[in-house]
């Protein structure tokens, strides 16, 4: 058995931060919120195309309640395209964030790396040649 591809990642957070964790997922990178399961918590389901790939649930209590501890997760990365429509996006919706370009065996990347709502880093890349 070996991991096939990505499924989603999820975020849980107290619900007016939550809803500002929406509204960034969706006005500044673009993702729908969708159909999302009869669960008793609130939350969202975003979608990337008919991938549901960010859970959002509502949550009350702090993480140390309930025995988690943080975690080392860096980033949330995703592809994109159409390079400069994303920055003027991201302008327009008040996202402030790096840029830095590589170059990863002769391909160019443009990376865009900004904050969610709740602290967690987002990147965006880019390979040269896929702006429409």
């Amino acid at each position: 058995m070996s991991v096939i591809g990505f499924d989603h990642f999820n975020i849980r957070a107290p619900r007016p931060l939550l809803d500002a964790v929406r509204d960034f997922y969706v006005d500044a990178l673009g993702l729908t919120v969708g159909a999302r399961p009869a669960v008793r918590s609130h939350g969202y389901w975003l979608y990337l195309s008919e991938q549901p790939v960010v859970h959002l649930m509502e949550w009350t209590d702090a993480p140390d309640a309930v025995g988690l501890v943080p975690g080392y997760l860096d980033h949330v990365a995703f592809s994109c395209d159409d390079l400069e429509g994303m920055i003027k996006k991201l302008i327009a919706s008040g996202v402030d964030f790096n840029r830095r370009e590589l170059n990863h065996q002769g391909v160019v990347i443009t990376q865009l790396k900004m904050c969610d709502p709740t602290g967690n880093v987002v990147e965006l890349n880019c390979r040269a040649g896929s702006d429409k």
